[in-house]
């Protein structure tokens, strides 16, 4: 097995044994079932495209971050993660933060997916470019993501309330999407160099 296939084994595994964790006795089992579908359709995705586009250990990193971020989402609900109250009790928040940090996830993890897939399927080099269609193919995810919770809320009614984890705030989606901007910005600014050097790697395998 190479490099990138342990790498996604290992990624594999953790996913499993936290789909079981946060799966066994979630707040509620319609929320939790929506929280952690991405992590469902992701893996046989990166299974599926492992031989064709194997992705580099740092996105693989963020990916399996993301997903046990998703995973403690759905097993509390975003608004009653622990962790999330112990961050409003220290900073003396209004709300529990947990589903601000899902957000900035939100655009952090893809922006570096998207700016591995338009690096070297889509052969983009200029730094400007490829950091601007980055953020906006983020914005665009986290719209996407906003308009699913539109549509889960016009479904369920009341019924969505621990999916959308508003806890109230009427401002909630433009603070989601803000998030969401920060993330991906944070991390084209943070992370391009490294991430070039892998791919680098990656070429010349």
């Amino acid at each position: 097995m190479t490099g990138s296939g342990k790498r996604l084994a290992l990624l594999s595994a953790v996913w499993v044994a936290g789909l079981v964790a946060s799966g066994l006795r979630p707040f509620d089992r319609a929320t939790w079932w929506m929280e952690v579908s991405p992590v469902l359709i992701a893996l046989p995705l990166l299974w599926g495209l492992r031989r064709r586009f194997p992705l580099t250990g740092l996105a693989l990193v963020l990916i399996g971050a993301h997903g046990l971020i998703l995973m403690l989402g759905g097993a509390y609900s975003y608004a009653r993660v622990p962790a999330g109250f112990w961050v409003q009790d220290w900073l003396h928040l209004a709300r529990n933060p947990y589903d601000r940090l899902g957000h900035f996830a939100q655009g952090f993890v893809p922006a570096i997916v998207f700016r591995e897939w338009l690096i070297r399927w889509g052969g983009l080099t200029r730094a400007g470019m490829l950091a601007f269609l980055v953020i906006a193919c983020c914005l665009g995810v986290s719209a996407a993501y906003e308009l699913i919770e539109f549509g889960a809320a016009m479904a369920l009614g009341q019924g969505a309330d621990e999916f959308l984890g508003s806890q109230g705030d009427s401002w909630d989606t433009q603070w989601d999407m803000l998030m969401c901007l920060i993330g991906a910005v944070v991390a084209v600014v943070t992370l391009s160099r490294v991430h070039d050097r892998q791919i680098a790697a990656i070429a010349r395998l």
